[in-house]
């Protein structure tokens, strides 16, 4: 039965259409369900669906209040089938799509008792077509009540009919056009693929990150092929378009598009077609259930009866480290094919997961082929890097040497610099219609050269630190500071002929809004663009504190007090100099970093001054609906700064709220695509080479909101493990932008015909911020999968003891769970680890350097915090007090450090 009030709804809607618009038919009425927990709509005349949701919940993952204005033909809806097919190999695809030209389907007799409604497509598609499509909507019973999609394809023609391409759309409520944000919050939501053949799924999660979400998974054997976007009228809601991402289609089948449109991708699974003889029937379909939350997700595909697989720590390998691969099926594991990639140890009595540890000289993508004894097969994907210290050395090298711009005559004063890098051509982008990505400014224009100075703070080297030192103050200071009211210009790159002697390409359009003039460039209001210098800044001052022997320009005040300054210029006094200064900034994390340092060096003044300043924004926005303001009418990047401030000052709601938004657009799934993948898909318009609206893979998003979830982590680890690996996944992901060479893209590109880098640096820097400020070691013991490191390698368990080799990129922190401890050196390396958990007592080796091109320490400061606890209760043995921390000396090279209970 429909619930009264959307029915209501509906017939209101309709009422103000015409026949002509009304192609779904809505007019006709609709067919209500309620079964378990699941309830919502079928739209009569078409037999698409029109609702969906909890029956404890009036949240609709559907756009079903928009649902009249998307009634005409070429909107999908989920029901709708498209197809490829042909009667002979040699002859074209015929292309199909039952979305084009709907007429009312015919409805089929109901026999059995599980059918909801059951329908002939013959009226909408075309009527030559040598194929009987019927669909169904079932009610599935099981451990789970389950909403089912049935097709049943039958070859009526009298020779083979080849299947090419077979997709069933997934079009949820992902519409944020004419929302106001708290109408965006509380009706959206968000679609994400793990497309592992039979046991792929789509979990669709609120834009809240609370409640229900829905899991949809296989019905039968319905492989998940690849994820393909669906092309549609942008009509009146801007489709593909910052506000309306658009949709996508599950495919069952897509050799006929990998042979024509895909043909220069490398495809995530291999393209299949199915061939159907005289008079065959092909039955496929999906399965729409309701999880509890987004935690329960895994639990509910699992009991669908769908082979489910959890990588620990995720699915970016580093050469030097292993992953471990739980599997979870009804059925057992026939065999596992990592094509080459990985040796493997298989289970054992002492351990119930396969260890995958790459294969020398291995690197970029992999893929690993389960087949299960019950016939289905499953496909997890890897990255496979460099170790990640090695990493962090080829991208350090690359960007101070192949981008790095000496160009002294230049008008724009942008020399020296590191600047973006075009890898498509192997020249740095020293022009672009886009001017801040020549600019040096905004995300497009810094992220080669944030990228390079955080990476100092990681990893110091003296020849890159020598230029980076030089481009502070050679350029930096003077041309996108251009004077001493620390105020950061847009871009010191503009486009005006008739201000500069410079040979501007002629091919490019120089016509739009993009192509700033010098007035324009040099305007200093942009808030965003003073994050950038403030961690350059504060990069170097950490290098010049703690390795003192190396030479710099300034003294460790000098770049403190400028990263001080820079903040306090945009963000004190109500943020009254810069626009946006009052919403989250990308990368502000690095705000914290610096107020702990002011206080650790007794800078009481500056620290209560900036203190205040992040009090006033951090107070607004707890009274905000809807705290994630932006430049965009939907954001993926205010997150991370309004949960730390409002976590510092102990505002729960507030806090807690981001937090649940960023779990909403960051999933975790069997694929280092998509695990950790914080929600993007207009930035490759701003900061890219290839300009789309696309679902961006690993943006600089990805990194930063790993920042909020860490630390959530860490604030409350017990049960918490959902939280650690989304997190851990989305920190590990800057590690994949980068090349053998050391390159680094700002994203990879998600549609099938693509699936490769973008040719740009661009905006990459932010997404390196977040991997440098959150690279962590994690050692915990959980229920389920018992002791786990995210970070390292367990090399040793004896008696109460764990030995860990951290494996992460910095090798500078390392929490322990069961203790609720973190530990962080500011200086050097960690070797090893060693957690007594009888004594509670942890034992560190701490070398020199991490890389043997990285500057070595003379000593370290070890510091300790115990997250969401009153008091610390922990001391390093044998060290002096300085910095809020204990210093130790490292008078060979290396020094074994005692941390124990006082």
């Amino acid at each position: 039965m429909i619930p009264l009030l959307q029915a209501i709804s509906l017939l209101s809607a309709c009422a103000t259409l015409t026949t002509a618009q009304d192609n779904l038919g809505l007019g006709n009425g609709s067919i209500g369900f309620r079964f378990g927990n699941i309830q919502g709509e079928i739209v009569k005349a078409s037999q698409t669906l029109a609702s969906l949701n909890s029956t404890t919940s009036d949240f609709d993952f559907l756009p079903f209040d928009l649902l009249p204005r998307l009634a005409a033909n070429g909107v999908h809806h989920i029901g709708d089938v498209t197809f490829r097919y042909r009667e002979s190999s040699a002859a074209q695809w015929i292309s199909v799509d039952s979305a084009t030209s709907r007429k009312p389907v015919i409805p089929v007799n109901i026999s059995a008792l599980d059918v909801l409604s059951a329908a002939d497509l013959k009226a909408s598609l075309p009527a030559d077509l040598p194929l009987k499509v019927t669909r169904e909507w079932l009610q599935i019973k099981g451990s789970i009540s389950s909403l089912g999609l049935r097709f049943n394809i039958t070859n009526t023609a009298g020779s083979e009919i080849e299947l090419g391409s077979l997709g069933l759309p997934i079009s949820i409520n992902n519409i944020f056009t004419g929302r106001t944000a708290e109408k965006t919050q509380e009706l959206c939501s968000l679609a994400d693929p793990y497309i592992g053949l039979d046991a792929g799924y789509v979990r669709v999660s609120h834009l809240l990150g609370a409640g229900n979400a829905l899991v949809i998974t296989p019905l039968g054997a319905t492989r998940f092929e690849a994820w393909r976007f669906l092309k549609e009228a942008q009509g009146n809601f801007g489709y593909q378009s910052q506000t309306f991402e658009g949709n996508y289609e599950w495919q069952i089948h897509s050799s006929a598009y990998a042979e024509k449109e895909w043909r220069g991708s490398e495809p995530w699974n291999t393209p299949t077609s199915k061939v159907l003889s005289v008079g065959e029937t092909y039955s496929i379909g999906l399965q729409f259930s309701v999880a509890e939350n987004l935690q329960g997700i895994e639990e509910t595909v699992s009991q669908t009866g769908t082979p489910l697989a959890v990588g620990v720590p995720g699915y970016v390998v580093p050469a030097d480290s292993s992953a471990r691969l739980y599997l979870n099926h009804s059925s057992a594991v026939q065999s596992l094919d990592t094509g080459g990639a990985f040796t493997v140890t298989v289970p054992s009595a002492s351990r119930d997961f396969y260890q995958l540890s790459p294969v020398a000289s291995t690197w970029g993508r992999a893929r690993v082929t389960i087949t299960y004894e019950d016939g289905k097969t499953q496909t997890v994907h890897y990255y496979i890097t460099k170790s990640a210290p090695a990493a962090l050395s080829d991208l350090g090298n690359f960007f101070t040497t192949s981008a790095y711009y000496t160009e002294t005559s230049d008008p724009f004063a942008r020399a020296p610099s590191v600047m973006g890098y075009d890898r498509e051509t192997n020249k740095i982008v020293d022009q672009d219609p886009r001017v801040w990505i020549a600019g040096l400014s905004d995300e497009g224009g810094t992220g080669a050269y944030l990228a390079t100075a955080m990476k100092q703070f990681a990893q110091p080297n003296s020849d890159e630190l020598s230029k980076i030192d030089d481009f502070v103050h050679d350029t930096l200071v003077g041309t996108l500071q251009r004077d001493e009211s620390f105020g950061v210009s847009a871009s010191a790159f503009f486009y005006e002929p008739t201000a500069v002697d410079y040979p501007y390409n002629p091919a490019f359009d120089w016509s739009t809004w993009a192509s700033w003039n010098r007035e324009r460039a040099y305007t200093t209001r942009r808030a965003y663009n003073y994050i950038h210098p403030v961690a350059t800044y504060w990069s170097l001052y950490r290098v010049a504190r703690d390795y003192p022997e190396q030479e710099l320009r300034s003294s460790w005040e000098w770049y403190l007090n400028r990263a001080f300054n820079t903040t306090q210029y945009c963000l004190s006094d109500h943020a009254e100099n810069c626009d946006y200064g009052l919403v989250g900034l990308m990368g502000e994390w690095v705000l914290g970093e610096l107020l702990l340092d002011l206080q650790r060096e007794n800078m009481t003044a500056q620290a209560s001054t900036l203190e205040e300043s992040m009090r006033y924004r951090a107070e607004l926005w707890d009274t905000q609906a809807v705290p994630f303001g932006s430049e965009m009418a939907w954001d993926s990047t205010g997150q991370e700064g309004v949960y730390f401030w409002t976590r510092y000052f102990n505002l729960p709601e507030t806090f807690t709220k981001a937090l649940n938004s960023v779990l909403a657009y960051t999933p975790t799934v069997a694929h280092w695509g998509w695990n950790g993948n914080a929600r993007r898909y207009w930035d490759f318009v701003y900061g890219a080479k290839i300009q789309q609206i696309e679902r961006q893979i690993h943006h600089y998003g990805s990194g930063l909101n790993s920042l909020p979830l860490l630390h959530a982590y860490e604030h409350g680890p017990t049960g918490n493990l959902y939280t650690l690996r989304v997190g851990y996944g989305a920190n590990t992901a800057p590690l994949t932008n980068i090349d053998q060479d050391g390159f680094a893209s700002a994203a990879f590109h998600s549609y099938p015909e693509m699936l490769k880098w973008d040719p740009y640096s661009g905006d990459y820097g932010p997404g390196f911020l977040g991997l440098a400020l959150g690279q962590t070691t994690y050692i915990v013991s959980d229920e389920r999968y018992g002791d786990l490191v995210f970070g390292g390698d367990v090399v040793a368990s004896n008696g109460s003891a764990i030995t860990v080799t951290p494996r992460d990129a910095v090798r500078r922190r390392v929490f322990i769970a069961a203790v609720e401890l973190k530990i962080e050196i500011s200086a050097g390396a960690l070797q090893t680890v060693v957690y007594d958990k009888q004594e509670q007592s942890v034992l560190l080796d701490i070398a020199d350097a991490v890389v043997d091109d990285a500057l070595k320490a003379k000593s370290t400061v070890v510091w300790l915090s115990r997250p969401g606890q009153d008091a610390i209760g922990y001391q390093v043995k044998d060290g002096k007090l300085q910095r809020g921390g204990w210093t130790v000396d490292l008078p060979d090279g290396n020094a074994v450090v005692s941390i124990a209970r006082t």
